[in-house]
């Protein structure tokens, strides 16, 4: 019984060309990051595509997903999403600004702070957010469907072996 052919993209003719160019250089690197480089473009179009079907920006996925992760009462400071989302505070004025606008936050006075302020999703927010993440979720099991479950898993476990120094965990 023959091995099934191992499927070929365009990552393997990109580093045999370079391989053919350039024999001194160890172009190894590019057999994995070329592959998450275009995986995430190809993430970054589902994505689009998941939050344009609710009239949604990816900011403001970003900015609605923090809030809902946070748990009721769904509110955030402003410090607190600009950790989460990694913008500068000025962006993350302007986001809350446009958000408030839509109806999908409110701001509030924070009790433990008289110059704070507290950002609250609203219940169209929530909704909102909600159906996103469902519709975000569905593109992203369709970019997973060819790849087994325990490889997903062994995938989840390498990425995070490679990501995990690479982030803060201080917040």
């Amino acid at each position: 019984m023959r091995p099934e052919p191992r499927p070929v993209d365009d990552v393997d003719a990109i580093v045999a060309a370079w391989r053919r160019e350039r024999p001194d250089l160890d172009v190894t690197p590019l057999e994995v990051l070329s592959r998450v480089s275009r995986l995430a473009r190809r993430l970054d179009l589902a994505r689009g595509s998941a939050f344009s079907e609710h009239q949604l920006d990816s900011w403001a996925f970003d900015v609605l997903s923090a809030l809902r992760r946070a748990g009721e009462p769904y509110e955030l400071s402003p410090g607190q999403l600009v950790q989460q989302t990694l913008v500068s505070s000025g962006t993350m004025t302007n986001r809350v600004d446009r958000l408030e606008r839509s109806g999908y936050v409110a701001r509030r006075p924070d009790p433990a702070d008289r110059r704070g302020v507290l950002v609250r999703l609203t219940t169209a927010g929530r909704d909102v957010v909600d159906a996103a993440m469902a519709d975000l979720l569905e593109q992203e099991k369709t970019l997973l469907n060819d790849l087994p479950t325990s490889d997903q898993r062994r995938l989840a476990a390498l990425l995070r072996q490679m990501l995990a120094p690479l982030e803060s965990h201080d917040g």
